[in-house]
């Protein structure tokens, strides 16, 4: 099960922390990924990261502006957004791709 939170209504230039816990596997195993979907869009891939943290990699969209990290002693993975932008408004899904988590609603404006 991945279940997000920290999402909610930011200004632009802002920032966010996204949280996703995991249960009910071995999460230290397992890459994770951030995906997000806009209104009327198809869900794209944000960002990704190793099982052990070590590697990581993102969207050109957000590269630069968004750190994905985990910890692997909490069963957690995060989203670090920085300079929120207008078009960063989305629902945020963390995946190990077995499973979804039901998102979180990250909306950019003044």
């Amino acid at each position: 099960q991945l279940v997000e939170s920290g999402g909610g209504l930011v200004q632009p230039g802002g920032s966010l922390r996204l949280s996703c816990a995991a249960s009910g596997f071995t999460f230290r195993y397992v890459a994770m990924k951030w995906y997000r979907q806009a209104p009327g869009k198809e869900r794209e891939w944000v960002a990704s990261i190793a099982s052990t943290g070590g590697a990581t990699s993102y969207a050109d969209s957000v590269k630069g502006r968004f750190t994905i990290s985990r910890d692997n002693d909490k069963n957690t993975v995060y989203l670090q957004m920085n300079s929120l932008k207008p078009d960063d408004t989305a629902v945020y899904y963390c995946t190990d791709f077995a499973s979804w988590g039901q998102g979180t609603q990250v909306t950019v404006s003044l």
